[in-house]
């Protein structure tokens, strides 16, 4: 199976409903162009409000099927035939998530995943807002594939990467919010943020997906420039479509069937040894 692939990048504000208007017309932009798959940023309906500590902020989320963002995506997946992984700001009970569901191209949500790794540091203060992530990671099967999702800073993470391969996945999908440094302005972290996922690419021999916003975002203490760079990756981690720091899209066309003949060839996945990873299963490589 031919899919083509998008990843949509677009700079927002605080008003919410205006997020979520410009990213649907950034998906009908992407479908009108042939994409099948369009992966928006993470948390696209709301300004980065992790820079602060700031309780108010607790109103952006709400439940999985009353959430603004998803419920106007689900919508749009269903008029356009289109799959939709939509990430958003979950309230579950007492309980928060930095959650992302994706929506099939009928309009079927399949299900949720919770975001991970959740990062503690000067400028991303996400341990404040999200409980780390409950439901495992998945790998959800679409009419235009089957889909390992992960949210940003599990992007850094390898076994993130391994599990969703191991479990299926035929692309792997990244939504993102990563910038400049508060703390360290001179610091550009975007050539190690693409080397890393292309070198989930290559070692899985799996496409990725990694959507990224941009645009200057003004906290209360402190500022990011979200720098973009989405880009679109093969199965040997070479890339095939990249964004700079507009607002925009780009797409790539994936060969699912040629992918799955050139994963039994290479026999990656033949060849592991399990049996020797136990210290993985240790914070200090003891197993």
């Amino acid at each position: 199976m031919r899919v083509r692939v998008a990843a949509v990048q677009m700079a927002v504000g605080a008003d919410s409903a205006a997020n979520i208007r410009k990213a649907v017309d950034m998906v009908r932009a992407a479908a009108a162009a042939g994409a099948q798959v369009v992966l928006l940023q993470e948390l696209f309906s709301s300004l980065y409000f992790c820079q602060d500590q700031n309780i108010a902020h607790f109103a952006l989320a709400a439940p999985l099927d009353r959430h603004p963002a998803v419920i106007a995506l689900t919508d749009l997946a269903r008029e356009l035939g289109v799959v939709l992984p939509v990430s958003f700001f979950e309230r579950a009970g007492n309980s928060h998530f930095n959650s992302l569901t994706v929506i099939d191209a009928d309009g079927r949500n399949l299900g949720l995943y919770r975001k991970a790794h959740i990062p503690d540091g000067p400028g991303y203060q996400e341990k404040f807002y999200f409980s780390p992530g409950d439901t495992g990671f998945r790998v959800f099967p679409t009419r235009f594939g089957r889909l390992g999702v992960a949210v940003c800073w599990d992007q850094w993470f390898p076994e993130t990467a391994r599990i969703l391969a191991l479990r299926g996945a035929e692309m792997l999908l990244y939504p993102t919010a990563i910038g400049s440094e508060p703390e360290a302005p001179e610091l550009d972290s975007r050539p190690h943020w693409t080397r890393v996922m292309q070198g989930h690419a290559a070692a899985n021999m799996v496409p990725v997906i990694a959507a990224n916003r941009i645009g200057n975002e003004q906290g209360q203490h402190s500022a990011i420039t979200f720098y973009g760079g989405s880009f679109i990756t093969d199965g040997t981690g070479a890339i095939l479509a990249q964004a700079q720091s507009e607002e925009g899209f780009i797409q790539a066309d994936l060969d699912l069937d040629a992918l799955a003949r050139a994963r039994l060839e290479w026999g990656l996945f033949r060849d592991r040894r399990p049996d020797l990873y136990g210290p993985l299963l240790g914070f200090d490589g003891e197993s």
